[in-house]
C-alpha cells in the first residue's frame, strides 16, 4: 500500500510533468477486474491515455470497455475479431499510442498501478530509457505462490543475461516501460506470451539505458485465471534463443531509435560495427 508521503509525491510529480504516458492493457475475458484496473489508472501521474485492446472476450470485457470509454475521455478501446494472444493485442496498441513513455499493465490486478509513477520515474528524469519494474529486487507486497515458475523465471532471466550481458533480476515481469519512440519502432515478431523475452533481446541490442525498479505482486492462482502453462515456458526458452542469437538490430527495429547521449556510451559507429561483424 502507498505511503502518504509517497502520495503527495506522486502528486507533485503530476503537476510538475506534462501528460507524457500512454498505458496499453492487453485484455481476454477480464471484466471483472477491468473496470478496477481503468479506475486505479485515471489517477497515475502524468497520464496522457489508457489504451485497452480486446483480444476477442467472449465474456463482457467488451461491455465493460465500451462504457469506461464513453465515462472517460483519456480511455480507448479496439477490439481483435479473432483471438491472437497476448503479443499480438501490445502489437495493435503500441501502434496507436502517442505517449512519450509507454507501458504495459495487465488488466488482472496482478500488478498496482500505484507503482507506475515507480516505474517510469527514471525516463522522466532522464537518466533511463526502459524500466522493469522488477519483484525480486528489495521486496515489496509479493504474494507466494509456485516455486516451479520461479525456478523458471530465474532460468529464463539466467539465459537471457548470459546472451544479453546484462544483470537483470526479472526479465518476466509485466511492467515494462519504454521511451515512445523504442517501442512504437521495435518490430515485434512473436506470439502468444513472447513478448517478455523478445522486448528484452532487442533493447539489449540497443545499448540504451535500462534501469530496474522493486514493484510489488499480487499473483493469481490458476483458479484465479491465471493462463501461463508449461508451453509457454518452452516457448520462451526458443525465443531467448531466437531472438538473442538469430535476430540483428537491424531486424529489430523499423527506424533505430535515436540515443540520448550519455557519457560512456558506446558510439554508434560501434553498434553498427557489431551488427556487420567488425
Amino acid at each position: 500500500m502507498m505511503s502518504q508521503t509517497e502520495s503527495n509525491n506522486q502528486q507533485m510529480a503530476g503537476q510538475k510533468y506534462p501528460a507524457c504516458l500512454s498505458v496499453v492493457i492487453p485484455v481476454y475475458n477480464e471484466a471483472a477486474t477491468l473496470g478496477e484496473v481503468v479506475s486505479k489508472l485515471l489517477s497515475v501521474p502524468c497520464l496522457l491515455e489508457v489504451i485497452i485492446v480486446d483480444d476477442c472476450s467472449t465474456d463482457t470485457t467488451p461491455q465493460v470497455a465500451h462504457q469506461l470509454t464513453n465515462a472517460h475521455p483519456q480511455v480507448r478501446w479496439i477490439r481483435h475479431e479473432k483471438n491472437a494472444g497476448k503479443t499480438a493485442a501490445l502489437r495493435t496498441g503500441f501502434a496507436l499510442t502517442a505517449g512519450e513513455i509507454v507501458i504495459v499493465q495487465d488488466a488482472d490486478l496482478e500488478y498496482d498501478p500505484a507503482d507506475i509513477y515507480g516505474v517510469i520515474r527514471p525516463i522522466i528524469e532522464g537518466h533511463a530509457d526502459v524500466v522493469f519494474g522488477s519483484r525480486f529486487l528489495v521486496r515489496r507486497a509479493a504474494r507466494v505462490l509456485y516455486f516451479y515458475h520461479f525456478l523458471a523465471n530465474k532460468f529464463l532471466t539466467f539465459l537471457s543475461n548470459a546472451l544479453t550481458n546484462l544483470n537483470m533480476t526479472d526479465i518476466e515481469t509485466g511492467y515494462k516501460a519504454f521511451r515512445g519512440d523504442i517501442i512504437r519502432n521495435m518490430v515485434i515478431a512473436s506470439s502468444g506470451f513472447g513478448f517478455e523475452v523478445e522486448v528484452t533481446a532487442k533493447v539489449a541490442k540497443l545499448n540504451v539505458a535500462i534501469y530496474e525498479v522493486p514493484i510489488s505482486y499480487y499473483g493469481r492462482t490458476y483458479d484465479e485465471g491465471k493462463k501461463i502453462v508449461l508451453r509457454d515456458g518452452l516457448i520462451a526458452l526458443w525465443l531467448v534463443l531466437r531472438f538473442n542469437l538469430f535476430c540483428t538490430l537491424n531486424a529489430s527495429f523499423r527506424q533505430i531509435p535515436k540515443l540520448r547521449y550519455r557519457p560512456n556510451r558506446l558510439p554508434r559507429e560501434t553498434l553498427e560495427g557489431r551488427e556487420l561483424g567488425q
